[in-house]
């Protein structure tokens, strides 16, 4: 099947995306397979905050493809898309598609509230969030709590968005990786090309990440 190269993904997007994922590794690696990590995990969980913190206000100014408008669809289009998801035929979209703009917020709340809720918990040995001072024990203790079903709801839908990823490769033949890393995807000839999308610059989503790093750094330091 000949293919085309249809610009999807700006740099940000990507940064954020990929960054996202090598955070979630070394959190889920600091918390559980080592006791000397905890000081970083702490350090990684905050720039993890405002790493968040820049992608939802991306999401509201940045490049056509990462704004929320362009892939938060109603429920019958999602409910459209899953109709085809077990026809070897994929049905193409520049960007996310329904079901996986869904997703794609959910998994941004889950570790957004599981950045918050690790501000104030405390395991009661030798580990406390930043912001541990401003709240009773019993509410640290329910935030502690909170911070390890949002890791295990947060671990069952990373399982189910690398299962559909695989999914697509074997069954649709349909690769959604090489997107995510050049900016890029192939686009069949027989497809109608999109419009081109509008993106926005690197050099502004830099700034919105500098002042949300700033944000979070001054705003947690001045709170605790």
């Amino acid at each position: 099947m000949k293919t085309q190269q249809v610009r999807i993904w700006d740099l940000p997007t990507r940064f954020f995306h990929w960054t996202l994922v090598v955070g979630i590794i070394f959190m889920w690696f600091s918390a559980e397979m080592s006791d000397n990590l905890m000081e970083r995990h702490a350090q990684v969980g905050e720039f993890l905050l405002s790493l968040l913190l820049f992608r939802v206000i991306w999401g509201l100014v940045g490049s056509e493809s990462s704004r929320f408008t362009s892939f938060i669809r109603s429920p019958g289009a999602v409910l459209r898309y899953a109709r085809t998801l077990f026809s070897r035929q994929s049905s193409w979209h520049a960007g996310h598609n329904p079901a996986g703009g869904w997703m794609v917020l959910v998994l941004l709340t889950v570790v957004l509230l599981q950045a918050v809720s690790g501000l104030f918990a405390s395991d009661d040995i030798m580990v406390e969030g930043p912001l541990y001072a401003l709240v009773s024990e019993d509410v640290a203790d329910v935030m502690i709590s909170i911070h390890h079903l949002l890791f295990n709801i947060l671990s069952v839908l990373i399982a189910l968005h690398v299962a559909v990823i695989v999914y697509y490769r074997l069954f649709k033949k349909t690769d959604l990786v090489p997107a995510m890393v050049t900016g890029s995807a192939p686009w069949p000839e027989h497809e109608p090309v999109p419009a081109p999308l509008s993106f926005r610059s690197s050099g502004l989503a830099a700034v919105i990440f500098a002042a949300c790093y700033a944000a979070v750094y001054f705003g947690i330091r001045a709170l605790g």
